[in-house]
Formats: C-alpha cells, structure tokens, sequence
C-alpha cells in the first residue's frame, strides 16, 4: 500500500475521477517536473531497496532515485489509480558503440489505455516529458526529437532513440511482463559496483516542457532550445542551494558532517576530472 493522496500532492495533481488520457498525462509531466533523477544516496553511502512502497515513501520524503525506484513507484500510484500497468525488463544503452538491448539496467513501463499502448517512463532522467505511443514514429517533446521502432535487440520489444542532445542513445525493452524484485541483483550491481556509472559519478536530473537541467558533479547543465549552458559550482552552500532549488531535493535528513563529506568527494573528483582534461 501506498499513500496515494500523499504521492498526489507531492506532484501537485488533483486525484482523477477516472484513468485517462488527460490525467495520465498530468501525472507523467508533473513526475518529471518535481520528482528528480538523482543517485545522492549511493554517494552517502546509504543502501536503499527498490520494492514500490519504499519508493514512494521516498517521494514523499522529497527525494527521487533512479528507474527502479521511480518507475517502481510510479507504476504503484497508477495502478491504484485504476491504470492498466506492464513492468518490463529494459536497457538503456549509453552511447551508440555499446549493445543495444533489453540487458535489465532499466525498468520501462507500458500503459494501456483506449485499446492502445503507450510507453510511460519517469525514470530515464533527461528523456521522456510526456507518453509515447508504441507505434512507429518521430516524436517532438520540447527541445528534443525521439524515435519509436520495434526493437532488433529485443524481439517483440520496442527501440526508444533520445536525441542527440541526449545524456544516452537509446532504450530498448522486452514486451513480457516481469516483477520489480526481478531487478534486485542489478540494482546492486549498480548502487554498488565501481564500474557502475551511479558509482563513479553522483547525479541529479529534472525535465521540464523546455527542456532539462542535469548535474554531474559540479558541473550544472541546462539544455533547451537556446542551446546548452554549462556553470560550474565552486561553493558547497551553492551546490546544495541547486539541489534544493533546482532539483526539489530535501536534504534535511543528511547532517552537516555528511554534507561536508559529500561535498568534499564530488569537489575533488571534478578536479581531478580537469586535471585529467588538461594533461
């Protein structure tokens, strides 16, 4: 069970009378807008679980995480709101030389609704602002261009390619129905792995209709239709007033102790990082 009137008002939506289009439009907009991507809690060193309630709790603790989490979560509030929910094993694949396929590194989400299927996902970070139909097609959402096909990798499965602007090239995911806790072994992998790019770099990513604003460390990046903006943050009571301002994130509960670490370990990553680039 979760608190579904909380999670409502965390996203700022009115509860539907009935699942529709409309509302399920609403609420996939209002989840990217104000429940963040973000991967602090493996930089903490503070574990979390993936099962649904747990998530959502999170939510409305004002946090985030990644797909396993946010996906978990939202597929709970719109099956109590009387949604016709599919979890799917998915992978994203990050650039185009690695493989493509539905590898387990993503939970997708399909809703049917009005005897067709849609691709719901709150949980690709700088991707998806809206549903996608899972019909063949180019598809605009604010300042980036999509493609849906059937997928190669994934037979029966769909391809979903970003945009080059995008922080990865694409996902595929497979079209049978499988359970969150079938993910538990890669979200280990990847909240504890030191391949694991959760692992190596702390992020945090909002979309909006415009566009999307990412942090990877220090560096803060908008990209919308102006073009991309870069500014790196040099101060740790600016670094967290981002995550508080622009990712919504509550950080309350992290002591100043932990905040002073934290800040400590992405501050020199992001000079070695140059250090690195200039060599």
């Amino acid at each position: 069970m979760i608190d579904v009137d909380g999670y409502l008002a965390v996203l700022g939506v009115a509860r539907p009378a009935a699942p529709t289009a409309e509302a399920l439009w609403a609420l996939h907009r209002a989840h990217v807008e104000r429940v963040a991507y973000e991967n602090l809690d493996i930089h903490l060193g503070r574990p979390t679980g993936i099962d649904a309630a747990g998530s959502a709790a999170r939510v409305l603790r004002g946090r985030g995480g990644y797909c396993f989490h946010l996906n978990g979560a939202f597929s709970e509030l719109l099956s109590a709101l009387g949604y016709d929910i599919t979890l799917h094993r998915a992978g994203v694949q990050g650039t185009p030389a690695d493989p493509a396929g539905a590898h387990g590194d993503h939970l997708a989400l399909t809703v049917r609704l009005d005897g067709e299927r849609w691709l719901v996902d709150a949980g690709l970070g700088c991707g998806m602002y809206e549903p996608l139909p899972l019909r063949e097609g180019t598809y605009t959402q604010g300042p980036f261009t999509y493609t849906m096909v059937p997928s190669d990798a994934a037979p029966g499965g769909w391809r979903f390619t970003h945009d080059p602007r995008g922080s990865f090239t694409g996902m595929d995911f497979a079209p049978e129905p499988v359970e969150l806790s079938s993910f538990a072994a890669e979200h280990e992998r990847l909240s504890t792995s030191p391949d694991s790019p959760f692992v190596r770099v702390l992020t945090a990513q909002l979309r909006d209709a415009k566009g999307v604003d990412v942090l990877r460390g220090c560096v803060l990046r908008r990209i919308d239709a102006g073009g991309t903006d870069d500014r790196t943050i040099d101060s740790a009571d600016d670094w967290y007033g981002v995550l508080a301002g622009v990712f919504r994130l509550d950080l309350t509960d992290v002591d100043a102790g932990a905040r002073a670490e934290l800040w400590q370990r992405v501050r020199t990553a992001h000079e070695e990082w140059e250090s690195a680039a200039l060599r």
